[in-house]
């Protein structure tokens, strides 16, 4: 059973940005980083398989504002390198939630120097930057909603209201060193954004080429491609209704309920392979 535990996990930090190995969450000993494990953002960004849904949701959600559409599809070599882009995501992710405070720090400004050089016009015309304010807090709430919807799905349904603007607010300082500006930090907050946003959202062909890639994303191996799949298909499941709506894509009740049942089923098995995850080396760093 050691074997098999150790193969899985092997094969589940060769996808995050643990596999980019250039940061060191066990040291320095005692060292909280920007939160620390009182903190509700460590629960929620802790599960590997809630976060990984999260993330596709996030990145379908994102996708809608024509602005971060066009600074993906014109400065990332997404469509060619999608497991290289998926973990350079998940590695900011991991270290501004779980690293010592000085590498998290400087994974922020790293983005912030990538930012500073993604600008360009969009495709109806309109200028963009991937470090103006707005998008970034566009780019956030996307992001942390759809983390927040994972959560709540399949590790705690029962997270109180307090907990969630808990984490709202923590997750909310790292898009403000970022440079995002009028983060909201509720969920009332969040669900009010979102609903002012929808007149800039836009599904277009473009859009429809990110969803048809995702959907079908490649796997580290033949036998992955159907849990590839079903986490594809478990982000879309955690779309806001009229996002997927604007998409022209929708699960049936079936279909979703399969979806969620295998999710869950999946969860379980990789909580029981995955001991050495950033949030784990985080813990031991920290003496949990």
């Amino acid at each position: 059973m050691n074997r098999l535990r150790q193969r899985i996990e092997r094969q589940v930090m060769g996808v995050t940005g643990l596999a980019l190995g250039d940061i060191d969450y066990e040291h320095p000993r005692g060292d909280p980083g920007l939160f620390g494990p009182e903190s509700v953002i460590w629960r929620v960004h802790g599960d590997f398989t809630a976060m990984l849904c999260g993330g596709i949701g996030a990145l379908m959600l994102q996708m809608l504002h024509p602005l971060a559409l066009a600074g993906v599809w014109e400065h990332s070599r997404f469509r060619e390198d999608m497991p290289g882009r998926l973990r350079r995501t998940s590695q900011f992710i991991a270290a501004t939630t779980f690293a010592p405070r000085a590498d998290a720090e400087r994974l922020i400004e790293r983005v912030k120097g990538i930012h500073r050089r993604v600008t360009g016009v969009a495709a109806d015309g309109r200028p963009y930057a991937a470090d103006d304010p707005a998008l970034l807090t566009w780019v956030h709430v996307a992001e942390v909603s759809c983390f927040m919807a994972a959560h709540l799905r399949y590790c705690n349904p029962d997270l109180s209201l307090a907990g969630q603007d808990r984490y709202f607010a923590e997750a909310a300082r790292v898009a403000e060193a970022l440079g995002a500006q009028g983060v909201p930090k509720t969920r009332h907050d969040i669900e009010l954004y979102l609903q002012r946003m929808l007149p800039e959202l836009v599904f277009d062909e473009r859009t429809a080429e990110i969803f048809r890639l995702l959907l079908a994303a490649p796997a580290p191996s033949p036998a992955a491609r159907p849990l590839v799949g079903l986490l594809m298909k478990a982000g879309m499941d955690l779309l806001p209704p009229w996002a997927l709506a604007m998409s022209g894509r929708q699960l049936g009740g079936l279909e979703r309920r399969g979806v969620r049942l295998g999710v869950h089923t999946l969860a379980l098995v990789l909580r029981w392979a995955v001991r050495n995850g950033a949030s784990h080396r985080a813990r031991r760093r920290m003496g949990r």
